[in-house]
């Protein structure tokens, strides 16, 4: 962990990824697929809360330049969309059925993500603790993306969106660019659902800065 240098944020609270196991559902093969994209030129994102996969699967069916690590916690949601993956030939593509922060604890490098993609998780009503830019998880994250990569975050809970842009401006002091979303976006789901019900959708666009620093910066994968 880095000590000996001054956080680029103002979050005080502390991740502890030493506290973490290694999710028992990433196979060996996966392991190593996702060690030798990490350390290919091929742009690599990660999305957290898959689901089903709708979005994971347009993404890699529409930049076949570009790799991209879906993750869903969900055994139903990724029963799903395991039978969809196995149905195409899609190879920058791999899902995985484990939860998002230990994945990346245990198998995601630091400096190595081109962008990562959180669309409309859990808003947490009851436990805003648990939402993303409220965690500690999310300095981490921030540590496995390399300069200048993206983080888009989208929900049709305005609150939610509006906390983000205030957090991201007092507490992690990053730059956004926040946006309503098209009525004919069909990226997930629950983006078909919310917009079919006129519900105002927005999303986030975080970018990290060429000299952002955490304290994690010289943490490597636990399993890598």
């Amino acid at each position: 962990m880095t000590q000996d240098m001054i956080s680029s944020h103002q979050f005080t609270r502390l991740f502890h990824p030493d506290h973490l196991h290694a999710p028992k559902t990433v196979s060996s093969h996966d392991a190593d697929k996702i060690r030798a994209w990490q350390s290919s030129v091929t742009p690599l994102y990660l999305e957290i809360g898959a689901g089903k996969g709708k979005h994971a699967m347009l993404f890699a069916s529409n930049h076949p330049d570009k790799q991209l690590i879906a993750v869903e916690r969900t055994s139903e949601k990724f029963m799903a969309f395991d039978k969809l993956s196995l149905s195409s030939s899609l190879d920058n593509l791999i899902n995985i059925h484990a939860d998002a922060i230990a994945f990346s604890v245990h198998f995601i490098q630091p400096d190595s993500l081109d962008g990562v993609f959180i669309l409309y998780p859990n808003p947490e009503p009851h436990n805003k603790n648990q939402r993303w830019l409220n965690m500690p998880f999310f300095e981490f994250l921030l540590s496995r993306m390399k300069a200048g990569a993206t983080i888009t975050l989208a929900s049709n809970i305005s609150d939610y969106i509006d906390e983000a842009a205030g957090l991201l401006d007092a507490v992690w002091q990053l730059p956004y660019v926040k946006r309503t979303i098209d009525k004919s976006s069909a990226r997930t789901h629950f983006e078909i659902k919310y917009l079919a019900r006129d519900e105002l959708c927005q999303e986030i666009i975080i970018t990290k800065p060429d000299d952002y620093i955490t304290r994690f910066d010289d943490v490597p994968a636990v399993s890598l």
